[in-house]
């Protein structure tokens, strides 16, 4: 995600490197770069000449420190006008009543459905709360089955009324439901269209009156750019949303709605849908993904993610096996799922600064996980837990079972032998004293 922008901004800056101080010419040209760097990234023209105009004012007013270069001191003006651009702070969704009622909106097409699917494992999961889904769009044919499909991977219940065509009633007889069962947050996906029209806001405004709820979100696609906040600002004027949710942001190397939407309809950016998976859904800090629209990287949100995939108990078997060396296929094969739950691997590894850009053209989809996967899959117990080793005649057998080759096998087998002794060395005191001796001598 940003990733244009991000290259673009980065070449802004470097028309300061290796000045002496902040002029008006040289701040003039990077922020005349900025901005249209903000343009191809489909920002609105308003929000980008404001924004820029402020850049040029706080570096004008400001003289540059000893232990600060120019590029270094707009480089960190830049970085908090974009935090402030993106909503400054993390808002909280409000979840504090009980039951609490959530309300989706948003156009046919946008994700909501699916976000809404999301954001009920996400309470379920992160927050420890019992969601009930409710299927209030009654003119799509697949929209109450898609739902039912999503509470049942997840395991959460779905209130549906199949004859009823009446939404105002499907929601109010859902909260009765989520009040008798003790369900404490109400998720209710309602009806979207193709385009905006008094119909559809008509219905949503009445099911907003006749519920109350406590938090109503705004689901929009980010790829549709300036169209995603002339849509928001619509629906604002008539529902007064609480937040928005970006989905499909993992796709969108602009970000022209991310960095418009909370300037043009004053409501915070609470959640961003980053992939297909049910677990793709992170809240939104304006700060990180300042960070990352920068190239400084997002490692608190990587060492997040990392530690939900991480069970204490399971670590300590690991590092046991670590130690013996006894690492086996099973323990491979356990690895690679880690890494698969933890979300698309390119976003993740652009979390580490200064990784993202050398990446740029590198293919990490989880497809790249497939081959290897089924290869271990092929293996037998004993040949997956090292009892017995692979002869050629196995490797062969493995080939055919996987639908790989030969070649493929051996690379597999490489990548687990350079990860044992790897990981056997970093368990080893001694030898990780004389790799540090060596890095001295360099």
């Amino acid at each position: 995600m940003f990733e244009n922008l991000s290259e673009k901004i980065e070449r802004a800056f470097k028309v300061l490197k290796g000045q002496g101080k902040i002029t008006e010419i040289n701040v003039a040209e990077t922020v005349k770069d900025i901005r249209r760097a903000l343009l191809d990234a489909d920002v609105n023209y308003k929000v980008a000449k404001i924004f820029t105009d402020t850049i040029r004012e706080k570096a004008m007013g400001q003289n540059v420190l000893t232990s600060l270069s120019p590029s270094q001191l707009l480089i960190k003006i830049t970085h908090d006008e974009l935090t402030q651009l993106m909503g400054g702070q993390m808002q909280e969704i409000n979840i504090k009543a009980n039951p609490a009622i959530i309300l989706m909106s948003g156009l046919q097409g946008s994700g909501k459905t699916t976000l809404s699917g999301k954001l009920a494992n996400y309470l379920k999961t992160k927050k420890g709360k019992s969601p009930l889904l409710v299927a209030c769009d009654v003119y799509r044919p697949a929209a109450i089955n898609q739902l039912t499909v999503l509470g049942e991977q997840i395991g959460v219940p779905v209130y549906s009324e199949i004859e009823n065509k009446n939404p105002v009633e499907i929601a109010k007889n859902a909260i009765k439901r989520a009040k008798e069962n003790g369900y404490n947050v109400i998720i209710i996906d309602t009806a979207g269209r193709l385009a905006v029209d008094d119909v559809m806001m008509n219905e949503i405004v009445a099911i907003k009156e006749a519920i109350n709820p406590n938090e109503i979100l705004f689901v929009v696609d980010a790829m549709t750019g300036q169209d995603a906040v002339n849509t928001a600002k619509t629906f604002n004027d008539r529902l007064n949303f609480d937040g928005v949710v970006l989905t499909k942001l993992d796709g969108d190397t602009r970000g022209g709605a991310a960095l418009s939407i909370k300037s043009v309809v004053n409501k915070p950016i609470k959640f961003i849908g980053t992939g297909e998976k049910l677990e793709a859904l992170d809240v939104f800090y304006p700060e990180r993904m300042a960070d990352r629209i920068l190239g400084m990287g997002d490692v608190v949100s990587l060492v997040e993610k990392v530690q939900e995939q991480y069970n204490e108990e399971e670590a300590k078997k690991l590092n046991k096996k670590i130690s013996k060396g006894q690492l086996d296929y099973n323990d491979f094969l356990q690895q690679i799922n880690q890494i698969k739950k933890m979300g698309n691997i390119k976003d993740m590894m652009s979390m580490i600064p200064g990784v993202g850009k050398q990446l740029k053209d590198v293919d990490m989809s989880e497809d790249k996980f497939k081959g290897p996967m089924a290869i271990i899959h092929s293996m037998t117990p004993d040949e997956r837990s090292l009892k017995v080793s692979l002869s050629g005649r196995r490797k062969e057998r493995i080939a055919k079972g996987s639908g790989t080759n030969v070649q493929e096998v051996n690379k597999v087998i490489t990548a687990f032998e350079t990860m044992s002794k790897q990981m056997k060395m970093m368990t080893n005191p001694a030898a990780m004293k004389n790799m540090q001796k060596m890095a001295k001598r360099r």
